[in-house]
């Protein structure tokens, strides 16, 4: 069982149209630590953190929170 709090991205991938967003990103970030997300304009900062949030569907991969799968829950 994963630590509470930590979130786990496993091959998260997203598309808008045939424009691929996000790739198979994997990210792990502990229970507990504090993270800044830095890119260029359009490197997917945003479509990442509204796939976390529950306002996206992602078209593949995974994110986890404390080991449980967040796909299909909604954003409240």
């Amino acid at each position: 069982m994963a630590e509470a709090g930590a979130l786990a991205v496993e091959g998260l991938t997203k598309r808008f149209g045939a424009t691929p967003v996000l790739d198979r990103l994997d990210l792990s970030i502990p229970a507990g630590s504090f993270v800044a997300l830095l890119g260029a304009s359009g490197s997917g900062k945003t479509t990442l953190l509204r796939l976390i949030a529950g306002l996206e569907e992602p078209d593949g991969g995974r994110i986890l929170l404390d080991g449980e799968d967040l796909a299909g829950l909604p954003a409240y």
